[in-house]
């Protein structure tokens, strides 16, 4: 009887060692878990975005992508901030009544770039039936020295600028010249909508995931002139990276068919649904700030028209669309591509497109 009872206090005592042991380590185990998790957080700050023409149907599409953390990551707070003119006002409340809050939403330019970090600029005024090519320009260079006026006032020190309103690349140089304040390298435009366009074009040709491909080039303006280069561009196979024109092997239809069908595919998506190609262009523009802001994978460039510094022998002070590598907020002209025959002739044609759009833009001021 002795023995037994001593048997049983002998498994008492250890099944409660055993039950402490496993609460202290369960206790410590969450105590880890709770410094781990307040070393890695991080209190940020809000970012203040700005949509022009958020009413319009590239607003619509963008501004929840923005707020769902596709711009700038599941983590970063934004604070939205849309502008859109007068008629388009009634639109715009229905677009915050979905968005309902950290938006602020107005046709009063300057509260609507009141301290904004980010500035989408999607308004413009589009070329309409029986209008000349100087008066599209007239209106664009009205709309943007008033908006870049605005931003120069009121946005941050700091605001990065992407213009995606056509004419883009020349809307975006006229908004860099009555903004003088805000860095030349903080002034964009949108060719990223193209670069994806040439992605697609290839992997639908390859029949291979579109993330396999990459490093296409949009060199110009964005517009039919643009030329769409594949020379450099790779696709990452079970063998390893290989060239595009290696796999494709068909020079004929990469320096032909393909071009003209980036170049046109806005029109080519006008003339399917009717109406533009909004989720493909406010996708992009997540794309190309999201990039711009966090950096470009390692190894790989994007398109983005830039403010020229005479890189590949295109004349300065042009907004021109290079290969560039993002890091640190800060973009990079990739330098030191081979440029054949053939893309010098385009690189060329397209720059002069801008030099001629540049010239009936200052003859508007």
């Amino acid at each position: 009887m002795n023995i037994e009872m001593f048997a049983l206090e002998i498994m008492d005592n250890t099944v409660l060692k055993k039950s402490v042991l496993v609460l202290l380590c369960t206790f410590l185990f969450w105590k880890i878990v709770r410094y781990m998790c307040d070393l890695l957080k991080v209190d940020k700050e809000p970012v203040k975005v700005l949509v022009t023409g958020a009413a319009g149907q590239i607003g619509y599409a963008l501004v929840p992508m923005i707020a769902r953390g596709m711009m700038l990551g599941p983590n970063q707070p934004v604070i939205l901030h849309m502008l859109d003119i007068e008629p388009g006002l009634e639109a715009l409340k229905g677009v915050k009544m979905e968005l309902i809050d950290g938006v602020v939403a107005t046709t009063d330019v300057v509260e609507a770039c009141k301290d904004v970090n980010i500035a989408v600029m999607l308004g413009g005024s589009p070329r309409k039936e029986g209008m000349e090519r100087k008066d599209v320009m007239s209106k664009n260079v009205s709309i943007y020295k008033a908006q870049a006026s605005a931003l120069e006032e009121h946005a941050a020190s700091d605001c990065k600028v992407l213009v995606v309103a056509n004419p883009a690349n020349t809307n975006a140089l006229i908004l860099k010249e009555f903004a003088p304040s805000i860095p030349e390298k903080n002034i964009t435009c949108l060719t990223r909508l193209d670069h994806n366009r040439a992605l697609g074009q290839i992997s639908e040709k390859l029949n291979v995931h579109v993330s396999d491909v990459k490093n296409v080039i949009i060199w110009g303006n964005h517009s039919s002139t643009q030329y769409p280069d594949v020379n450099h561009a790779t696709v990452t196979t079970s063998n390893g990276h290989k060239p595009v024109r290696e796999l494709v092997a068909d020079d004929n239809w990469l320096n032909s068919e393909f071009i003209t069908t980036v170049q046109q595919r806005g029109g080519a998506i006008i003339k399917a649904r009717k109406l533009s190609s909004a989720l493909s262009a406010a996708s992009a523009a997540c794309d190309h700030i999201h990039d711009w802001v966090l950096g470009t994978p390692k190894g790989t460039w994007v398109s983005m028209g830039v403010y020229c510094d005479g890189s590949y022998g295109i004349q300065s002070g042009l907004i021109y669309s290079f290969p560039v590598t993002c890091d640190k907020g800060e973009w990079n002209i990739v330098q030191g591509l081979k440029i054949d025959e053939l893309s010098r002739e385009k690189l060329d044609k397209t720059a002069q497109e801008l030099i001629e759009e540049k010239t009936l833009a200052y003859s508007c001021l």
